[in-house]
Formats: C-alpha cells, sequence, structure tokens
C-alpha cells in the first residue's frame, strides 16, 4: 500500500516547482479529510492526493500519460494507479472515478484551488473561513476562474453530495494544515 513518505519520494523525483508541492499538499489534506468522512484508511488516501500530479511538471500538455508505467515500476498499486489516473476523466482521459477515492481525487483537485485562493484573501486565512463565506466565492465565476466549477460540481454529484457538503469537509481539514499550506492567519 502507498504510503506518504512513499508517494513523497515518488513526487519528488518528477516534481521541483513549489506551487505544485503546495497543490499536491492541499489536495493530500483534502482527500485525508473525505477519507475520515466516508470511514476510510485516511493515510492511504492523503499519500494518493499528495502523489496524483505525478508527471504534470514534467509533461503539462499530457498529463497522466506517463504517469501508469512509471508508477507501477515503482511499485504502486493497480488499483492506486488507476484512482490517480481518474482525475483525468473527461478532461485528458476516459478513467472514470467509481470508488469514493476516485471521486474524491476527481473533485478535490479543483475544489482546493478555490479554497486556497479563497483563503489567502481573508486576514485570519482559512483559520475562521465558514462555508457560507466560501461558497460566495464558488458561485462568483470570476473568483478563482481556472478552478473549473462544473467539474467540482460533476465530482460532488457522483459523490452524492452537495458541493457546500464537500467544501465544508475539505475547508475543516485543511484549517489543521493552515500554516503548512500557507493559509494561516497574516501575522
Amino acid at each position: 500500500m502507498l504510503t506518504l513518505e512513499r508517494a513523497q519520494e515518488l513526487l519528488a523525483t518528477t516534481t521541483t516547482e513549489p506551487h505544485l508541492f503546495l497543490h499536491a499538499k492541499n489536495v493530500m489534506v483534502a482527500m485525508g479529510g473525505l477519507a475520515a468522512h466516508f470511514g476510510e484508511d485516511k493515510a492511504h488516501w492523503m499519500a494518493i492526493g499528495y502523489l496524483h500530479d505525478y508527471d504534470y511538471e514534467q509533461h503539462p500538455d499530457e498529463h497522466l500519460a506517463h504517469t501508469a508505467d512509471a508508477l507501477k515500476e515503482a511499485g504502486v498499486s493497480e488499483e492506486e494507479i488507476r484512482a490517480i489516473l481518474s482525475h483525468g476523466y473527461s478532461i485528458i482521459n476516459d478513467v472514470e472515478p467509481v470508488t469514493n477515492m476516485e471521486k474524491s481525487l476527481f473533485t478535490v483537485d479543483e475544489l482546493t484551488g478555490i479554497i486556497q485562493a479563497a483563503a489567502r484573501m481573508r486576514p485570519a486565512g482559512i483559520t475562521d473561513m465558514e462555508i457560507s463565506s466560501f461558497m460566495k466565492k464558488f458561485k462568483d465565476k470570476k473568483f478563482a476562474a481556472k478552478c473549473d466549477r462544473e467539474l467540482i460540481k460533476k465530482g460532488c454529484e457522483m459523490l452524492g453530495m452537495e458541493v457546500k457538503e464537500v467544501a465544508a469537509i475539505c475547508i475543516e481539514a485543511m484549517k489543521e494544515y493552515a500554516d503548512e499550506l500557507q493559509i494561516g492567519a497574516k501575522e
């Protein structure tokens, strides 16, 4: 089973950009929150979340096309590779998310971008963020415009949950890691 330590080792072999490591951490934390919600293995889901953009820096125009073989060679299981590939569903591949882990990764990849951006706008960062204020930002299509809200909605539908429900779980999980995610209170 993929561990967070192994996921960190693997991502470090393909990635150098600080913003990509920060994104990996955001997704990792959100995945941990959703794993807890579904009663799943939090550490395992966090490892999958951390490693999800394994080939992105090296192959941004062919994202996920260079993931499966390399991770298989590194000892990552078929199930774990499939989970990682599924976050590209309908964007760059046809690996449909079917498990809660896969559906969660598909959803939080974009969702954490909006949460991160909203938290950076606040003096206290994410530490006092309420779901109501986040949802105002979510509904403003000009805010964090590159984050695909339709994909987020599609992922939430797959999970059988409302956007605000998934976002609330992610925000609460991210509050615990506010400083590491660079969204703590400004000094």
